[in-house]
């Protein structure tokens, strides 16, 4: 079994994650890339300090059953998630993010097939 291996919602996650890497980075379609917006590229926000950091704008949204799953919403929440570190890292970007979503899944798997175990003990 490959070490990578993470659950469809983090499987999702990664692949948007890679996607607004390559925005972010200019080698995706410029129609994605006009979807996307740094934070330190918004007049508003220039001066807060999350300006030095690498997020990016989640557009509000009207209809919250299809409007979260476009790729203007989609992606930067998701690049949003992120560690920072993770964001900065150009040439281990794909290894690193992956690694940061298997690790996650497992926290998860790990906290559901014990935490009945947990509850009890405590009892």
């Amino acid at each position: 079994m490959d070490r990578h291996w993470v659950r469809i919602p983090q499987h999702i996650q990664y692949k948007l994650c890679l996607l607004v890497y390559q925005c972010v980075h200019g080698s995706a379609p410029s129609y994605l890339q006009n979807a996307i917006c740094p934070v330190a590229s918004a007049e508003s926000r220039r001066r807060l300090r999350s300006a030095s950091s690498a997020d990016l704008i989640v557009p509000a949204m009207r209809r919250t059953t299809m409007g979260d799953r476009a790729f203007a919403v989609a992606g930067p929440s998701a690049w949003n998630s992120l560690p920072d570190a993770i964001c900065r890292c150009p040439a281990t970007f794909k290894r690193f993010s992956k690694t940061y979503l298997y690790v996650q899944c497992f926290i998860n798997f790990v906290f559901i097939i014990f935490s009945p175990c947990v509850v009890d003990t405590v009892k």
